[in-house]
């Protein structure tokens, strides 16, 4: 009975965690994109923060992409894959960094493909909808947190 009672308890929970998932839009385009990322760096010069920005669509493909002067080269990468995980799991990959966080069982979102483990990358929400993802590297996570934010909001 403990084990039926746990089984449902699990999957009210999903169920309650999918329902709070956006559903997908029509695909950031190119105006957008660009509207995204300048937003982004104008965040980032006044931060004095260099970093590369990515705008992907719904299926994680990329749209656009800029590096500000002086941003580490990994960060070319980082920002490409922070950007497809937020558009392809439609959450911010702070969430994923703080399931990992915590250990345990929660380690097993390692093993997703694509799946980002730092933050920096946002799910684009526009009209309730998710029409992308944006991905931020080159500072501190929550800084490239901070970037994506603006260049996200920038759409809203």
């Amino acid at each position: 009975m403990k084990r039926l009672l746990l089984a449902i308890t699990a999957g009210a929970l999903s169920f309650a965690a999918q329902a709070q998932v956006p559903q997908y839009g029509n695909s950031v385009n190119l105006e957008q994109a660009k509207k995204a990322i300048a937003a982004g760096q104008a965040e980032a010069r006044k931060n004095g923060w260099p970093v590369a920005i990515a705008i992907l669509d719904t299926s994680g493909n990329l749209v656009a992409y800029e590096k500000m002067d002086n941003t580490q080269t990994a960060s070319i990468q980082v920002a490409i894959d922070k950007g497809k995980s937020a558009a392809i799991y439609r959450r911010p990959t702070k969430v994923f960094e703080d399931i990992v966080a915590k250990g345990g069982a929660g380690l097993r979102v390692m093993n997703l493909r694509d799946a980002s483990v730092v933050d920096g990358g946002l799910p684009i929400v526009v009209d309730g909808k998710v029409i992308g993802g944006i991905g931020v590297s080159g500072v501190a996570g929550d800084q490239d947190g901070v970037v994506a934010k603006a260049g996200a909001d920038a759409l809203k």
